[in-house]
């Protein structure tokens, strides 16, 4: 479906929602949750990015993703890889809004500089920022895996099957710590 497409007579308002989602942690599924009531259709947009050194591969982490979106139950969003610059990305799937988590300050000052590049690149899609719930905004995808390697538990930042996918991958890697 394309932003054109209609439902029932109506553009329907797609959104993307991109990320690398190594690992996803309960942050992100809140922001899916939230972001997914203010469109029609919202996309997960699984990405690389290659400052980033992934635990999961792209594969892995989309069947991830879909697991958990349909263990939420949360019928108007999919999963969709992609490897090209977010706003061909998000014009591709027809979408007219980009969806973005913020957690603290220092999330606002990068993802606004983003918005401000993407906007010049193209200005028909808007950027929209959720505040990740209080309770989750000290979650990261990078802390959770530093954590796992370390031998910490990650059950408060991810869910119960994320939690056992980290642990057999560090298990794999082999953890870095005793303490």
């Amino acid at each position: 479906m394309a932003l054109n497409d209609t439902d029932e007579g109506r553009t329907l308002r797609i959104g993307v929602y991109p990320g690398t989602f190594d690992p996803i942690t309960l942050g992100h599924l809140d922001i899916i949750r939230r972001g997914a009531k203010l469109v029609d259709r919202l996309i997960i947009g699984v990405t690389t990015n290659p400052s980033k050194n992934p635990m999961f591969t792209p594969e892995e982490r989309m069947a991830t993703v879909r697991r958990e979106i349909d263990t939420l139950g949360i019928p108007n969003v999919e999963v969709v890889g992609f490897n090209a610059l977010l706003m061909k990305f998000a014009r591709r799937q027809g979408a007219s809004v980009i969806v973005r988590g913020l957690r603290a300050v220092a999330d606002f000052e990068y993802e606004y500089q983003m918005a401000g590049m993407n906007q010049q690149l193209d200005n028909e899609i808007e950027t929209i920022f959720l505040m990740a719930d209080v309770c989750l905004q000290p979650i990261a995808s990078k802390l959770v895996k530093e954590i796992a390697l370390f031998g910490g538990d990650i059950a408060d930042f991810v869910s119960p099957a994320v939690r056992q996918d980290v642990i057999r991958r560090v298990d794999e890697l082999g953890r870095l710590g005793e303490y």
